[in-house]
């Protein structure tokens, strides 16, 4: 992800990257690169896109989370549609969706950690998935909407509509599936601090239940490598190592559930693979 220090925003960026990576691997390694308001810096994003197998997609983060790049106006979100819109960008546009206004910092203690969820509600991550279909069909963007970890079922419910007018997927973390707010409330509650947060337990069966139904297009981990030294003392840093859970969470948790190989197929690779196509190939 392109959130990192230093941020992964021109080709320069994307060159000293892949310069960690085993040249033995390189065929194995994504990236996206982010998205800014700038012109001139989403013509080197859209080139990056053309000219590296590795760059998987363009990442636009709709609200503030880790590191230092948002894009929290909804004029300069409108922007970066259109100029990607003009640029004829086909690929992922993927999207942390979570509305700056309706987010609520002040609620926020850690001494009380389900504080959070109530700091980044519902609302803010439902209402910037609005947004942003709404963006896609203002500015005629032809690329493919994808909307990361989401959390509300009535978010998927969004999704689901517009996939009638737009191309657009979602994707689900195994931590939203698992687990619902209570597990803020354990002497280690401060773990489970991620963005957008976990919600209450009605939702996570709801949005299981959609997984289940094939509403969710894949499951991705959101894999955020924080020491328990930064999430469970300042600045409490929001997010979840979640590479360990994924091999369980796929070939036990979801046939416990009643999810079947050929779905888990469809989660773990063929819809992955369907939009990703001209990338993986």
């Amino acid at each position: 992800m392109p959130n990192v220090d230093p941020l992964i925003l021109l080709e320069k960026d994307i060159k000293e990257r892949l310069k960690l990576v085993p040249k033995n691997r390189k065929k194995d390694y994504f990236l996206y690169i982010g998205a800014t308001a700038n012109k001139k810096q989403l013509k080197d994003a859209v080139k990056c896109y053309n000219k590296y197998q590795q760059v998987i997609g363009i990442k636009l983060y709709a609200g503030k989370t880790i590191g230092n790049l948002a894009i929290i106006d909804i004029e300069n979100q409108r922007k970066v549609y259109k100029i990607l819109s003009e640029l004829n960008y086909k690929g992922v546009l993927a999207v942390h969706c979570e509305k700056e206004k309706y987010l609520k910092s002040k609620l926020w203690n850690f001494l009380k950690p389900i504080s959070h969820s109530f700091a980044r509600p519902k609302k803010a991550e439902i209402e910037s998935v609005k947004d942003q279909i709404k963006l896609v069909k203002e500015t005629d963007f032809k690329g493919i909407l994808h909307i990361c970890h989401i959390t509300c079922p009535e978010s998927v419910e969004l999704v689901d509509r517009a996939r009638k007018e737009i191309k657009i997927t979602c994707g689900a973390t195994p931590h939203h599936i698992l687990w619902d707010n209570k597990m803020f409330k354990r002497p280690d509650g401060l773990l489970y601090k991620m963005n957008p947060p976990l919600r209450n337990k009605k939702d996570v069966l709801k949005l299981r239940q959609y997984l289940k139904q094939g509403k969710i297009d894949w499951i991705e981990t959101d894999h955020a490598s924080h020491t328990i030294g930064e999430k469970l003392f300042f600045p409490y840093l929001s997010g979840y190592p979640s590479l360990h859970l994924y091999k369980n969470f796929v070939e036990k948790f979801l046939p416990s559930i009643g999810i079947n190989k050929k779905l888990i197929k469809k989660l773990t690779f063929k819809n992955i693979y369907k939009t990703f196509k001209n990338k993986l190939e």
